[in-house]
């Protein structure tokens, strides 16, 4: 089982809603608004010059394969995006229960 967390630009959450349903992935907790700053990026603080803010995910997976398609789908995604600063990341944990 693994537990995952994406990590985008609130301006691509439409974006990675539509890979989540591709696919068929319709179970997550999502947080918005939150502030960060990512490793070579600019940070995201919602105000003064950093006015972006970005958005997470965070799913548990009992079944690895919408996992892989997951990650096919936002590997695809990110080409289209040129900023790599812009990318939708996944960050992948071991999970080990889900109650």
């Amino acid at each position: 089982m693994k537990l995952a967390f994406i990590i985008h630009n609130e301006h691509y959450a439409a974006r990675v809603m539509e890979l989540l349903t591709r696919c068929g992935i319709d179970y997550y907790t999502r947080w918005e608004k939150a502030m960060g700053k990512g490793h070579q990026t600019e940070p995201h603080l919602g105000s003064g010059t950093y006015a972006s803010l970005n958005g997470v995910f965070m799913i548990g997976f009992e079944d690895e394969a919408p996992l892989e398609a997951l990650i096919a789908e936002i590997r695809a995604a990110n080409e289209q995006i040129k900023r790599r600063a812009d990318h939708i990341r996944l960050m992948q944990l071991p999970l080990d229960r889900i109650v």
